[in-house]
């Protein structure tokens, strides 16, 4: 199945409906409002990866910083083709066509992470010490993102996610170097904070499509214990609402209409020791991650809306699979409160858009991490340009699923064809993989279907194990030829195929699929026995009759510890 063509078919469906907001966004209560005073729900995706690499983006987690895999990088091929790659990167990574593609699946808002060396040099590096040096490249970069946003209806959010000397001790977020002084830890790295945003608040005063200015992105520090913990015991967080405080008068000072953000320490989330609101076109944001998508996870968030009066913003949530991204945006749009989730694009398989690593990217990661030879300098160069290509949004692979359980799957529980298919006069094969669209329960039931390692407490858990294709709990795997099939079918797992029967009629129903235990699956109660073996086998599952319009069946895991299957064959009698 080809997922561009699904994903267009989707934006197709979705772009009619969708209608964007106009004016300067600002503050009325507990609401964000445009400039005709309607209120403002926000939908939006992080541009992770774009001006500041983590880690895990590029399978480099064990790597971690950004400065950390440039220095292996130019260890692997010279300092001057490593910047090569960087603006290829930058180039190429985001376009118009990506904000195009996000306002026609129904994103009305963007949000830019932006790391400080993009702008300005860090503190240590500069020829005069306590003034500042300004790349304007950077900042034209930026430029043209607003001028896209702009284009394409979308608010564009200014994040700083990696400050002077880095926020915090969960290093990759920031760019961190631990040898180094921290934000916290020099009052030049906060000058230089302060003096940044004043810039950027002088060059945007007067652009409606910014939407709003997020401070900084998620502080973890403990104050208490410097280096250690991210401050998720701090009872007072003076520093980090004091800073806070005077990068707003900074910007107030310059730009009086533009919302500002403000994130609590413990990686955005712990608000104890807030001042009273110091500005009236303010805004909390809160991060949310792997924890439940109940009433009670967002209760502490929603009471301070109340008490301090000022809208609250889901500003950073995501890598979870689509039940879990369906029943986080159902319960806070329920509230009232916008929603921006991360990242866009990456490595991986549980985002809108997927960028293809390629076997030689892999290589150097595979030394990079220890796990693998050092490749010949030309190749690995060859592999970092071709990476850099693959970053482009047509290069990328589109996620429909992942777009439908953001937009429709929150407000619609029904599935759907996961492509349009018709039974007609001649056989239909459909891919097991291809199960319809929809959340767990409704096309599907997985033993796993998402990942709430936060409120368990207990490990990581994924949910396809295969971690490819959908971002379902279905297991997925792929044949040495590349195509997905269903790994890991269970007692009690089932998915739903759905297509439009064209004249009622008779099918015989097939299936290709193996056990090296042997199991039973079935359409129906009784199911079919699968023989013990490990190569693929064709089990004939049932003759069935179907009247003309829509229809559908359920293949059903009956006993199974180990099924496998490929594809479902209709045959007309």
């Amino acid at each position: 199945m080809n997922f561009r063509t699904v994903a267009l078919a989707l934006a197709a469906s979705l772009s009619t409906t969708t209608a964007h907001a106009e004016g300067f966004l600002k503050v009325e209560g507990t609401q964000i409002v445009d400039g005709s005073g309607k209120p403002v729900i926000l939908r939006g995706m992080g541009l992770g990866g774009w001006m500041l690499q983590e880690g895990y983006m590029l399978k480099l987690g064990e790597v971690g910083q950004q400065h950390k895999i440039r220095a292996k990088l130019v260890e692997l091929v010279g300092e001057e083709r490593t910047a090569a790659f960087y603006r290829a990167w930058l180039d190429n990574h985001t376009t118009e066509a990506d904000i195009a593609a996000m306002a026609k699946w129904g994103f009305n808002s963007v949000r830019l992470p932006i790391h400080f060396d993009q702008l300005t040099l860090p503190a240590d590096k500069e020829p005069n010490a306590g003034e500042d040096t300004w790349h304007e490249e950077g900042f034209q970069r930026i430029d043209r993102l607003l001028a896209w946003s702009k284009a394409n209806g979308i608010y564009l959010i200014l994040d700083l996610h990696a400050a002077p000397g880095g926020q915090g001790n969960d290093l990759a977020i920031s760019d961190r170097d631990p040898t180094t002084p921290s934000l916290w830890q020099s009052e030049e790295n906060q000058r230089k904070t302060v003096m940044l945003w004043t810039k950027l608040a002088a060059r945007y005063k007067d652009e409606p499509w910014i939407g709003a200015y997020d401070l900084i992105n998620e502080p973890n520090w403990s104050f208490a214990t410097p280096g250690k913990g991210n401050g998720c015991d701090e009872t007072e967080n003076k520093a980090v609402w004091s800073l806070q405080q005077r990068i707003t008068a900074a910007i107030r000072k310059v730009d009086k209409r533009h919302i500002v953000i403000i994130e609590g320490n413990c990686w955005g989330n712990n608000y104890k020791g807030l001042p009273p609101a110091w500005d009236a076109n303010m805004v909390l944001s809160f991060h949310k991650y792997w924890n439940r998508n109940d009433e009670a996870s967002i209760a502490e968030i929603k009471a301070l809306r109340t008490s301090y009066n000022r809208p609250i913003w889901l500003g950073e949530s995501g890598e979870n699979s689509n039940g879990w991204y369906r029943d986080a945006i159902a319960l806070v749009e329920g509230d009232g409160i916008g929603w921006n989730f991360w990242p866009l694009k990456k490595i991986g398989f549980n985002q809108p858009l997927e960028i293809v690593a390629g076997d030689g990217w892999m290589h150097i990661v595979a030394w990079m991490t220890g796990k693998g030879p050092k490749p010949e300098a030309d190749a690995a160069f060859a592999a970092m340009m071709q990476l850099a290509e693959n970053t482009r949004y047509e290069k990328n692979i589109p996620k429909p699923d992942v777009i439908d359980a953001m937009f429709r799957q929150p407000r619609d529980a029904s599935s759907r064809p996961f492509a349009k298919r018709t039974l007609g006069t001649k056989p239909l094969t459909i891919a097991s993989a291809d199960y319809d669209l929809g959340p767990p329960g409704v096309a599907y039931h997985d033993s796993v279907d998402a990942n709430y390692h936060v409120a368990t407490g207990g490990e990581r858990t994924p949910w396809n194990n295969g971690t490819t294709y959908r971002n379902d709990g279905v297991d997925i795997a792929r044949d040495a030829g590349g195509a997905p099939y269903v790994s890991d079918f269970v007692t009690g797992e089932f998915m739903r195929y759905s297509a439009n029967v064209a004249k009622a009629g008779r099918w015989t129903v097939t299936a290709r699929v193996r056990s090296a235990k042997g199991g039973r699956i079935g359409i129906d109660e009784r199911g079919v026995a699968i023989p013990a073996g490990t190569a693929w086998q064709v089990v004939k599952l049932a003759d069935v009759d179907l009247p003309a319009g829509p229809g559908a069946a359920t293949l059903r895991a009956i006993d199974c510890s180990d099924c496998e299957v490929a594809e479902l064959i209709f045959t007309p009698r």
